[in-house]
C-alpha cells in the first residue's frame, strides 16, 4: 500500500468553496449522487466527464458531459477531477490517466461526515452522507465510502478502496489496495497484533459477515462468509 498523504485530525464539515473547474469523472448514479454535495462546495463551474460517446455533449441533471478530450483541452491548472467510478480497478486507471494529463484531484466530503482524531486520508476521497471515520485511522488515494458505511478504530486502507453503502468496518482491520466491500457487510474486529485482513483485489459480497482473512483476489458470500468458487 502506498504511502497516504494529507493529515485530516478533528471532525470534517465539508470543503473550502472552489473557483476553479470540478469535473466528475462518470455521469451515472453515482456521480449524480454526488453532484449536490459537489455543488454546495463550488463557485465555479462543474462538469461531467464520461467515455460514453452516447451521452457526451448532452446534459445530465442540468450539468454538461464532456469527453476528457473536451475537458483536456481546457486549462488543466485550474480544473480538479473526481472519480466517481465505484470499479476500483477502472477508478485506478482514470486516475492513472488524469495524473498523466496533469490533473489534480479533489475531496468530495458530505456536511454530515464524522471524523475524528489522528485520521490521515489520501487524495481524491468521496465521503457519504451519515459515514464516519473514527480515531486512529490511515487511508489511501481514492477511497469511495458510501452512505451510512463506517470506518472503526486502528484500521488502515490501502488505495482505491470501495465501500457500497452501509459498510461495517470495524476496529484492527487491514484492508488492501482495491478491494472492494458490497453493500450491508460487516467486517469483524481483529486485534491490535492480529488484525483482520481483506486482501489485494478482494470482493466481499452484498451483505457478507467476514470472520477470517480473505485472500488476494478472491471473493467471499454469506454468513460467515466463504470463498466464491469460480
Amino acid at each position: 500500500m502506498s504511502q497516504i498523504a494529507g493529515k485530516s485530525p478533528g471532525l470534517r464539515k465539508g470543503s473550502l468553496k472552489t473557483m476553479g473547474t470540478l469535473a466528475i469523472y462518470g455521469s451515472s448514479g453515482f456521480a449524480r449522487e454526488i453532484l449536490p454535495i459537489v455543488r454546495r462546495s463550488s463557485e465555479g463551474a462543474i462538469v461531467f466527464v464520461d467515455d460514453e460517446v452516447a451521452v457526451q455533449g448532452t446534459s445530465v441533471n442540468g450539468i454538461p458531459c464532456i469527453s476528457f478530450e473536451e475537458l483536456c483541452a481546457r486549462n488543466t491548472a485550474q480544473t480538479k477531477i473526481s472519480i466517481a467510478i465505484s470499479a476500483p480497478d477502472i477508478r485506478q486507471r482514470l486516475t492513472e490517466k488524469c495524473s498523466a494529463a496533469g490533473f489534480g484531484f479533489f475531496d468530495v466530503t458530505t456536511q454530515s461526515h464524522l471524523r475524528f482524531d489522528e485520521v490521515e486520508i489520501g487524495p481524491g476521497a468521496i465521503l457519504c452522507d451519515h459515514t464516519q471515520i473514527t480515531s486512529n485511522i490511515r487511508i489511501g488515494a481514492h477511497f469511495h465510502c458510501n452512505i451510512y458505511s463506517y470506518v472503526a478504530h486502528d484500521c488502515v486502507i490501502g488505495d482505491f478502496v470501495t465501500f457500497a453503502p452501509r459498510v461495517n468496518c470495524n476496529g484492527n482491520i487491514v484492508i488492501e489496495d482495491g478491494a472492494y466491500i458490497g453493500t450491508g457487510a460487516t467486517l469483524r474486529q481483529g486485534t491490535p497484533d492480529n488484525p483482520l485482513r481483506i486482501g489485494t483485489g478482494s470482493t466481499v459480497g452484498m451483505g457478507a459477515v467476514v470472520t477470517k482473512d480473505v485472500p488476494p483476489g478472491a471473493t467471499v458470500v454469506g454468513n460467515p462468509a466463504k470463498i466464491l468458487a469460480p
